[in-house]
């Protein structure tokens, strides 16, 4: 995500209108990325809404070392993992009855295949599915992830095989073919 320094340098300064464009221009992927951390609507909502306040919060004293794109995908994760550890340890899991039955408008089967892997990721566990969206779409190493769950990096990776082998048979049983990475063979 990009956001201009000008921007972040108006929200600092206090002008009209800043802090309302820099929320209009991320605010579609600060609630995607809550969407995909907290598998509902709902909670992406409060997450989203709590990012804001952090972000108005922390505005003062965002020094600009880093990129705010990055300090904004960063207050999402911690905010949606302080979401998730309030909903308590293992979390609450929706029932995947309800989920929604996935409707394709266009008759394409990728459309079809992004809704089964939305319904899949909602049937993990908030811990399996914050490690595999983190490191899958938005490209954390797991050392990032680890420090950001607070956990071991090996604890992120049997996070990550166990919800990718989960992920794989959920979509396996929706009918969507999913290829398995080679295992690299040893030598005997």
């Amino acid at each position: 995500m990009y956001v201009p320094r000008e921007l972040v340098e108006a929200c600092q300064r206090g002008e009209p209108g800043a802090f309302d464009e820099l929320v209009r221009l991320t605010h579609r992927t600060v609630y995607s990325m809550a969407y995909r951390l907290m598998g509902s609507a709902d909670d992406a909502a409060d997450v989203t809404q709590d990012v804001y306040v952090r972000v108005w919060r922390g505005l003062r004293t965002f020094r600009g070392d880093a990129n705010a794109g990055t300090w904004l995908y960063r207050i999402t994760a911690n905010t949606a993992m302080t979401h998730l550890k309030r909903r308590g340890r293992a979390g609450i899991l929706m029932d995947p009855r309800d989920v929604p039955e996935a409707t394709v408008s266009d008759g394409s089967d990728a459309h079809a295949d992004a809704d089964a892997l939305e319904r899949a990721l909602v049937k993990l566990s908030p811990a399996q599915r914050a490690a595999v969206v983190l490191k899958d779409v938005y490209g954390w190493t797991c050392e990032e992830i680890a420090k950001e769950m607070r956990t071991t990096e090996g604890a992120v990776k049997v996070r990550l095989f166990r919800a990718r082998q989960r992920l794989a048979d959920e979509l396996a049983s929706a009918g969507v073919v999913v290829p398995l990475a080679k295992r690299k063979r040893t030598p005997s």
